[in-house]
């Protein structure tokens, strides 16, 4: 009763009814195929002064806001070790950073051409270039596509322009300082990050690791560790001065080398996003519908550029490292949209005075113009894909596909194509068996990898009517598809047909009606995998408890 007699009796009803109307909207957005961003930001300006008058910018929103961001960094840090890093590979590695360069460069120019002081132009011009981690997650997740090859690089991509990020925001919260210029703010946050990051790892060894091993054992008190440890060290951060971003992050860092980081990445998940509508929903009481409108112009120019030009550059880029058009423009779509950091930046050179609310206004707009648009695109990504492909097509390394590169010492036994999870599984079990085996991608680090085993591979994709014509097909043997799309299986079952093949193929299925249609263009063999997974767990815990019971 002492506690809740301490609370402002408005402060709670207020809190009350926004978290009311932040499920009602979420819930008109989820139906609308929206992402929860767009939804709480529009809370923000409906709660907000401009209209109901419930909340102000700055009163009981403030501290739950800050805490999502910190918690939001203390994740980026957390799934940070040297094994991840290692995991990026080099393209995500050169398109992420080549990415964000061009972005940032077309975008500060085009600004800047727009009217915008030269501080505003550059906020604006590194907010376009990154893509939100949680918008883009969500949604592959939910289309089952973060496996897939566009979905594997798309994520990628992102992981590196989340560390590019952190720089960033360590870099403005430092040079905030006042009487600091450029250089001695790069020279403060260095040595202080490393002093810092020095003393947790001595922490970590000798104290954290123990004490994260003790509390493992109960995991809430594991979580709750980690939340008073993420926000401990966003305290120290900010009384060091090097932030509570700096802290935060490296709160993570000090534990992404503990075998609990998954555990605990994943169920702070949930903490996060609760406490990321606070700052969404401030975000928005501080936007006014007029401002809004006044930067209407300019913020349609900026999301035009971010839906189309994004895109354009990471499909480009990734044609040059090798990858069929379809994909790259299927993974640049997946990327046309600004990010929650985006927002956090603005937010940040706000405070530091770096920028005017116009500005943050702006960016505020262009994030919940590019998140909303961007959703349908990646909903309708394989359609415009299909589409778009023949523009990139003559830049394709289509000398990869010639068969003189393709030199056998006999004919397989089986093709496989796909050589995702499931393709590597069934490639690498024959391949050890002694079978003869030929895989088919197009994706040339899976190629490399399957090559580097012994494994023999040949980069094509099963969509291309050509592709069967030339590769070495086994009369006697087998063709097998794991690809997860049935039009793809669909088009291999014709070309095959259209090129005289009389062996067997075995291709996967998702569903039991894509099994039918599959079946009826004529594979020998359909197997769907989950549902062959699952009655493999259910026959082995039939035959457990038969055994238990006898």
């Amino acid at each position: 009763m002492v506690i809740v007699a301490a609370v402002a009796d408005d402060a709670f009803k207020d809190v009350a009814v926004i978290l009311l109307v932040s499920s009602i909207a979420g819930l008109v957005a989820v139906k609308l195929r929206q992402p929860l961003i767009v939804a709480f930001v529009v809370v923000g300006v409906l709660v907000g002064p401009s209209a109901l008058g419930i909340v102000q910018p700055g009163d009981a929103l403030e501290l739950p806001a800050a805490l999502g961001v910190a918690i939001l960094l203390f994740v980026v840090g957390l799934r940070l070790d040297l094994h991840v890093v290692r995991s990026l590979g080099a393209v995500a590695l050169v398109v992420g950073c080549v990415q964000v360069a061009v972005i940032t460069a077309g975008g500060a120019g085009l600004a800047l051409a727009l009217g915008l002081s030269p501080a505003a132009a550059l906020y604006v011009g590194i907010g376009l270039a990154f893509s939100s981690t949680i918008v883009v997650v969500k949604l592959l997740s939910d289309r089952k596509e973060i496996d897939e090859l566009h979905g594997r690089l798309a994520v990628g991509i992102l992981i590196v322009q989340d560390l590019i990020v952190v720089l960033v925001l360590i870099g403005v919260t430092t040079a905030g300082e006042e009487g600091e210029t450029l250089g001695e703010a790069l020279v403060t946050v260095t040595f202080g990050s490393l002093a810092f990051l020095a003393v947790l790892v001595i922490l970590s060894r000798w104290v954290l690791t123990p004490l994260v091993h003790a509390l493992a054992h109960e995991s809430d008190l594991l979580l709750l560790f980690a939340i008073a440890w993420a926000i401990a060290l966003a305290a120290a951060g900010e009384v060091s001065g090097l932030g509570t971003e700096v802290g935060a992050f490296l709160a993570g860092v000090s534990l992404a080398s503990t075998p609990y980081r998954d555990a605990i990445a994943s169920r702070l998940v949930t903490v996060r996003d609760v406490l990321l509508l606070f700052f969404f929903i401030e975000l928005g009481s501080r936007l006014e519908p007029d401002e809004a409108l006044d930067e209407l112009p300019v913020a349609l120019v900026l999301s035009a550029f971010v839906l189309l030009v994004k895109p354009a550059v990471v499909a480009f880029l990734l044609v040059v490292q090798r990858y069929r058009s379809r994909v790259s423009i299927e993974t640049g779509l997946t990327l046309a949209q600004i990010s929650e950091f985006s927002l956090i930046l603005a937010a940040l050179g706000l405070s530091v005075g770096h920028i005017d609310e116009e500005t943050a206004t702006l960016m505020t707009v262009v994030a919940l113009l590019t998140i909303a648009v961007s959703s349908y695109l990646i909903l309708s990504s394989e359609a415009l894909a299909r589409r778009l492909a023949p523009f990139l097509e003559p830049l394709e390394r289509h000398e990869l596909r010639d068969l003189p590169e393709l030199e056998l010492e006999a004919v397989p036994e089986v093709v496989v194509f796909g050589l995702g999870r499931f393709g590597d599984g069934i490639a690498t079990g024959l391949h050890e068996r002694g079978v003869r085996v030929l895989g088919v991608d197009y994706d040339p680090i899976a190629l490399s990898r399957f090559a580097e085993g012994g494994i023999d591979v040949f980069y094509g994709d099963a969509e291309d009517p050509e592709l069967a014509g030339v590769l070495p097909l086994p009369e006697s043997g087998w063709v097998v598809s794991t690809m997860r799309r049935v039009d793809a299986n669909l088009a291999l079952l014709t070309a095959l047909d259209q090129h005289g093949y009389r062996g067997r193929r075995a291709v996967a299925a998702h569903r039991v009606a894509d099994a039918e249609r599959l079946r009826e263009a004529g594979a020998d063999e359909v197997f769907l995998p989950y549902a062959a997974a699952a009655k493999e767990v259910v026959e082995l815990v039939t035959r457990s408890a038969e055994v238990d019971v006898a």
